[in-house]
């Protein structure tokens, strides 16, 4: 844990104000401006870059992924900027946080799905790559290997996360290994569905189309 330099007041106001930054949707806002449809009745219904790739948008989904990212990497940053390492923390954890379950609906009118979010793999990867670029780093190589092992998105998450803690350990900052874990609690959390169908064999396939009813999100 990193020493508590900032108020908790402050440590309060970072917080909602991260949060309110993850919640906001980059897929549907991309769809949105893509002409791409609603992507909540596409695929896996899920609002991630995963799931705008199966409209066959590829700049929608590759903007999808470096906005979600950016959310999280941005939040950390700037509080790190304006604060110090324990807001940077909180503001990482707010975003992601924000971005699977944003409970506060209108931030963009008509767009916003009030209580429906991603399973957070972006933004996670964003805030871990801002507390520790090479902790980071790593965590985007075990998902490319495992993806391209596998193919399967939702099972290269899943072991990025697990390693998560293990790379911001060994490669980046030792404070930040309790918030990695925390986040890396809620990757699974959001990947319940997924792990089922892993268990049964049942989980699709990256590039597997759009066979994925909206009930059985993936990422």
């Amino acid at each position: 844990m990193p020493a508590f330099d900032t108020p908790f007041l402050m440590l309060g106001a970072v917080a909602l104000a991260a949060y309110l930054l993850g919640s906001i949707p980059f897929g549907l806002v991309m769809a949105r401006v893509f002409g791409l449809g609603d992507i909540r009745q596409i695929g896996s219904g899920n609002i991630g870059a995963t799931n705008v790739l199966r409209t066959g948008s590829r700049p929608a989904a590759a903007l999808t992924l470096i906005l979600d990212a950016g959310k999280g990497g941005g939040a950390v940053l700037l509080a790190r900027a304006v604060f110090a390492e324990d807001a940077a923390q909180v503001a990482g954890l707010a975003a992601v946080l924000g971005h699977c379950v944003p409970i506060v609906p209108g931030i963009v009118p008509g767009i916003v799905p009030g209580g429906k979010g991603g399973k957070g793999v972006a933004t996670f990867i964003g805030t871990l790559l801002a507390l520790s670029w090479p902790a980071g780093f790593a965590a985007c190589l075990t998902w490319l290997t495992v993806a391209a092992l596998s193919r399967i998105s939702s099972l290269s998450a899943l072991v990025a996360a697990a390693l998560a803690p293990v790379w911001i350990a060994i490669l980046g900052q030792p404070r930040a290994s309790a918030v990695t874990l925390v986040l890396a609690a809620l990757i699974f959390v959001r990947h319940q569905p997924n792990i089922t169908r892993l268990m049964a064999g049942t989980e699709p396939r990256i590039g597997g189309g759009t066979s994925t009813p909206p009930d059985r999100p993936d990422q």
